[in-house]
Formats: C-alpha cells, sequence, structure tokens
C-alpha cells in the first residue's frame, strides 16, 4: 500500500487550492488587461467583445447577439492574444488573468477576411432583390472588410427549396451562413425547438424535424427567428401584393388598424433612434398611400378589456359562489397567438384556462364586417381589413380558420411594422416628415389602456384599472398614482403581485344581469401574474403543473415575446434589450398624454355595447363574434 501511494498525497491532506496570484494587475473582482496598447480595468469574466466593446473598440461579429448565449461558431470577431499561438475567439474568452489583446494585426485582418470570402461562396441569391438589402450584416461586413469579388467561387445555383408553407415564416437556406442563431433563439430564448443543426461538415445545414415544412411542426410563428437572423435566410410571409392589388381596387373598401407597438418602433426603419413614437405621421402616410380608413386597433384592445374583464369575473363568481368546476382558474390571457399557439402544442391540457376573448386584431375585424358595415351601409364582402402588427405570429392568426365569425374572413392580411414601412417607402414617402393627423372615426378615439397593450403587463394593468374600480367604486389613482400600476411593468422575466380587495362598491349597470353585489369578493386578495417570451411562460406552466404558487393566481398575462408587442417577430431589426426598453419607454410615454385611460371610460366603448352588443359585455352576442367558437358550448355563458 506504501508503494502504491508512493509520491501521492496523504488522504487525510487537505486538497490544493490555487489561489488567485497577488499581482498589482488584480484589483478586488478585477483585472488589469491591455488592448491595442491601452491599459484597461475590467471585472474579472468579463470577455474579451465585451471589454473591446465597453471601450469602443470596434470588433465585428455574426454569430452573436445579445439577447443569445455565446456559440462562438463564426470566428469573425477573432483577435490575437500574446502568448497564445492561435487567434481567440473574442466572444467567447472570458478573461481571468492579466493578457495583451491586439484586435486589427494583419493576421486578424486577414483571417476575417478569409472568414467573409468562404461565407459569401456559399451564399446563394442576390442582394439587391433580398429583403435584407441595406440591412444585411453579411453584406455590410463585405463592405467593411473590402470584399469586391468571389475569391473562393459562388453556387450559382440554388440547394434548397424554399419553405414558405407557413402563414408567418418562410426559410430560404440557400442565404443561411450557419451562425445558428435561429437554432439558439428558438432552443433557448424561446424553448420551442423547431429548429436545429442537421448533418455534419459542409453538409451541415438548419433544418426542422425530418426536414418537414415549417407549417407541419411545432413552430408557434412567434418570428424570432427572423429578428435574430443576420442575412435573409429567413424573413415574413409577405402580403404587400396582394394589399396594394386592393387598394387599387376601385371596388374594395379598405381599411387598415395599427396597434401601439408598430408605431412605437416604425421610426427606426426611417433612420430615427428607437423610442419615437410616429402615430400621428403614419395615420397621415396610410391615407396617402391609399387606405380608405385608418383606424387604431387600441379600440378593441378596450374592448377586449370589457369582454376579458367580464369573464374573469364570471370565472370567479362561478367558482367562489357557485362552487362551479368548469369555472376554470387561473385564466390566462389569449391576445397573443404565438404564446396561444405555444399553449396547444405544450400544455393542450390548460387551453380551457384561456380566456375565450379573441385578439384585439380579431376584434377588431369581426366589428368592421358587422357594425361597421352597417353603419356605413357597405357590403362585408367589399371590405378590405388590413392590420398592422408588431407579430408575425399575427399573420397566422387571422387564417385560422374559426376567425371568421361575420360570415366572412375577419381579418384579411396581416402586415408587420418593415412591412409597412416598405409600403411607405415604395410610395415616396418619409414618415417623419409627415404632417399630424387623428384616427378615422368611429374607431378613432382609445384609451391609455389600450395603448399600454404594447408592453410585457400593459394587458394586466389596462384590466386591473376597469377591474379595480367596477369592484370597488373608487379611482384607481387612489390606490396606485397617476393609474400606473408599477409592480405589473418592468422587463423582468417573471412578475407576480398581490391585491388584496378590502372594500367594494356597487355593481355597475352593464354587469347587474350577472351579478347582484360584489361582497363575495370583499377579502379576497387578487393574485396575477406577468410572463413574456415562451421561455418564462414554460416556467409558469411548469410551476402551475407543479402546484406551485401560480396555481393559485386568478388571472396570469402571457405574452410570446420578449418584451411583449413592442419585441414581436415582425418588428424592426435589430433588436435587443436596450432597443426594447426604449421603445416601451415611447409608449408609456405616448399614453401619459392621453385624456382617457381606462378601458371602461371609452365613450366608443359604450357607444358600441349601446348600440349594437346592446346585452352588454360576455353576452350572447359579444360571443358570437368576439370570443372563439368553443365557447359557444355555454361553458363560461351566465
Amino acid at each position: 500500500m506504501e508503494e502504491i501511494n508512493k509520491g501521492r498525497a496523504p488522504v487525510s491532506q487537505k486538497p490544493h487550492v490555487i489561489e488567485k496570484p497577488k499581482h498589482p494587475e488584480y484589483i478586488g473582482g478585477s483585472v488589469k488587461i491591455q488592448i491595442n496598447e491601452k491599459d484597461i480595468v475590467i471585472p474579472t469574466g468579463t470577455t474579451i467583445l465585451e471589454a473591446c466593446r465597453e471601450n469602443n473598440i470596434h470588433i465585428p461579429t455574426l454569430c452573436h447577439h445579445p439577447d443569445l448565449c455565446v456559440a462562438g461558431v463564426c470566428r469573425l470577431c477573432v483577435v490575437e492574444v500574446e502568448g497564445m499561438r492561435t487567434l481567440q475567439a473574442s466572444c467567447a474568452f472570458p478573461i481571468t488573468a492579466p493578457i495583451k489583446i491586439h484586435t486589427s494585426t494583419a493576421m486578424v485582418r486577414k483571417a476575417r477576411k478569409h472568414i467573409i470570402d468562404l461565407l459569401l461562396s456559399e451564399h446563394y441569391g442576390e442582394c439587391y432583390s433580398c429583403f435584407r438589402n441595406n440591412n444585411c450584416e453579411l453584406q455590410s461586413l463585405a463592405k467593411e472588410y473590402g470584399v469586391d469579388h468571389y475569391n473562393y467561387g459562388h453556387i450559382t445555383k440554388p440547394r434548397f427549396e424554399i419553405d414558405n408553407s407557413s402563414y408567418s415564416v418562410v426559410r430560404d437556406m440557400d442565404k443561411c451562413v450557419l451562425c445558428k442563431r435561429c437554432v439558439r433563439t428558438c432552443i433557448d430564448l424561446q424553448e420551442v425547438g423547431v429548429l436545429e443543426a442537421i448533418d455534419r461538415g459542409d453538409l451541415t445545414h438548419i433544418g426542422t424535424f425530418f426536414e418537414k415544412p415549417l407549417a407541419d411542426v411545432i413552430c408557434i410563428n412567434c418570428g424570432q427567428c427572423i429578428n435574430r437572423c443576420p442575412t435573409g435566410a429567413l424573413r415574413a410571409n409577405d402580403p404587400r401584393d396582394e394589399i396594394w392589388a386592393a387598394i387599387d381596387d376601385p371596388t374594395k373598401h379598405v381599411v387598415i388598424q395599427t396597434a401601439p407597438s408598430p408605431r412605437a418602433a416604425i421610426g427606426e426603419e426611417f433612420g430615427l433612434e428607437p423610442g419615437n413614437s410616429l402615430t400621428g405621421e403614419l395615420n397621415t402616410a396610410l391615407r396617402r398611400i391609399g387606405f380608405d380608413k385608418v383606424f387604431d386597433t387600441n379600440f378593441t384592445a378596450d374592448l377586449t378589456i370589457m369582454e376579458e374583464g367580464t369573464e374573469l369575473l364570471l370565472r370567479l363568481y362561478k367558482a367562489l359562489v357557485k362552487g362551479d368546476k368548469t369555472a376554470i382558474v387561473p385564466q390566462f390571457t389569449s391576445c397573443s397567438p404565438g404564446w396561444v399557439k405555444y399553449l396547444e402544442h405544450f400544455y393542450s391540457e390548460y387551453v380551457d384556462n384561456l380566456s375565450t376573448a379573441k385578439s384585439p386584431q380579431q376584434m377588431f375585424g369581426a366589428i368592421i364586417k358587422t357594425f361597421y358595415a352597417q353603419e356605413e351601409k357597405i357590403d362585408p364582402k367589399d371590405i378590405v381589413t388590413v392590420a398592422v402588427m408588431p407579430c408575425s405570429a399575427k399573420k397566422f392568426e387571422c387564417n385560422r380558420p374559426e376567425m371568421t365569425d361575420s360570415g366572412f374572413k375577419d381579418v384579411d392580411y396581416g402586415l408587420t411594422t418593415r412591412e409597412l414601412a416598405q409600403m411607405i417607402k415604395e410610395a415616396g414617402i418619409h414618415l417623419p416628415e409627415m404632417p399630424k393627423s387623428d384616427f378615422d372615426d368611429p374607431f378613432g378615439n382609445a384609451s391609455g389602456a389600450g395603448l399600454i397593450f404594447g408592453a410585457t403587463g400593459g394587458v394586466m394593468e389596462a384590466a386591473l384599472r376597469t377591474v379595480i374600480e367596477l369592484i370597488t367604486g373608487n379611482k384607481v389613482e387612489s390606490i396606485f398614482e397617476n393609474a400606473n400600476i408599477l409592480p405589473i411593468r418592468g422587463f423582468e422575466g417573471v412578475r407576480y403581485v398581490e391585491l388584496p380587495i378590502t372594500e367594494v362598491g356597487s355593481v355597475p349597470e352593464i354587469l347587474k344581469h350577472f351579478f347582484p353585489d360584489w361582497n363575495w369578493l370583499k377579502g379576497v386578495t387578487l393574485k396575477v401574474a406577468v410572463a413574456h417570451g415562451t421561455a418564462n411562460a414554460k416556467k409558469v406552466m411548469e410551476d402551475i403543473k407543479a402546484g406551485g404558487k401560480f396555481s393559485e393566481c386568478h388571472f396570469i398575462e402571457f405574452m410570446g415575446c420578449p418584451g411583449g408587442c413592442l419585441g414581436g417577430g415582425g418588428q424592426p431589426i435589430p433588436t435587443s434589450a436596450e432597443i426594447r426598453a426604449k421603445r416601451a419607454e415611447a409608449i408609456y410615454k405616448e399614453e401619459a398624454e392621453l385624456p382617457i385611460r381606462k378601458s371602461h371610460e371609452n365613450p366608443h366603448v359604450t357607444y358600441i355595447y349601446e348600440n349594437f352588443l346592446n346585452e352588454g359585455p360576455c353576452s350572447h352576442k359579444s360571443h358570437e363574434l368576439l370570443h372563439t367558437h368553443y365557447v359557444k358550448r355555454g361553458k363560461y355563458i351566465a
């Protein structure tokens, strides 16, 4: 035994601990390094790429994205580190000791240029006809490094068929550069897992399960992969040609509704910094393009709150007072089609938790082809409804077979922010220079509550403003300053709030046929939660399955995209947490200046309940038009 252990440390000896050298280069939790002969102190563990960017030193990247985990696959960000034999990928090199870095030596520049040459050799397609022309990261890199011809040849024939099976996302893998951003977006950011790298070596490509088209796999149509793709390999399914044809057809009455998030972001497509809302300018531009009427989606966001809020109260009344086990809680929001499809695919046993209320987009389509058609004396078959949304999943939503309660396709076309910007440019209009104008009546006035739907937490805040006032009879401002329910706001992945109901008022006239009084709610603590991005939705759903605290919630807002609608898959490219935060600021700033900030105070909502949906919210007529079909079995109708 002594011979066997010869030269080894005794078993009782403490394991050797490598201590950080006591060098002057180490300063607390920081380390002193040198980049291009410049001394810099950074926190230990910072990557070379982060250190360079924090010090305004440009390093090109392709596979790197601030929303995604490190991959280090493109190698464009290579730098030279003294003492190391090979170049190092700066995005994947955490600094833990003093080093000397060089970011633009001859070896570095040559390596980067070779990588760009190799990428271009397998990148098929004409840049001039690509939707990412002038906003393509590969194109920009080629220009930056002076690549003006194909040093390694160029593919002249397509190798892959374009997959346009989906209403939302089109895949052109001949333009793919294998950065795997889409894979990391789908697996890590959204936790859906539709896309993956298939095969090895020069056969490697991005594909789906058994190479099936997107329409036949569990894609939720969120379009987050589009927003992070650096080239034109992924794009939205674009209906602009059909919309132009409708505008040019004198027999068609073409109306357009615009959601708040596109209005807060479309300026980015015209060179403005994120955070500039162009609502008034957009109204003018849309009329000059040729749309007959320009309406505000926020009107039906207010309508959604009335329907969804009443449904929540009905569920709670049946569960708490009547003991009706069919009244399922928590109630989930249903205005994000990406989230709805995620739930249908991954947690189908919880579909009955979804509010039966349609999204504002779909409610608007149904109202346009019924109430509006009657008011304006227009045959609904001659009305074309277009919805400008931040979301590629809205394209899928308007094509769902159940979205035809008006007797026609409720919304004919879903248009992303990017696509609308292109239409405006085609018309020779520079949007920021347009004079401001208002929306058209009768759907031009909406509340601030409808406006904040664009940000994560906005639906919940809008609902609470109304529900609190309907139940207590008191102004929400008496609880939350300026009616801003700040605990609901923010970009944390999941938020949870408890609101005790300490007093109740009388039941409003519009709800008296449902509830005799609110006494059954007195003393109840309303528990609500907010989650954005389906990865965070998964955390909440798994907690509910395990019987955790979210299973005790009464109402939960889910949004399919990070940041909510303002981070939707149809928004301007690029996107990042910083950009999404600036868009949110624009929405909240605009909302704070509106005269009406609660859905139930919108006079146009009152008018439509008095003159069309005259039995009130969640009545049989509103269910026929504004709720999804399975509710017609009578599950939630009082």
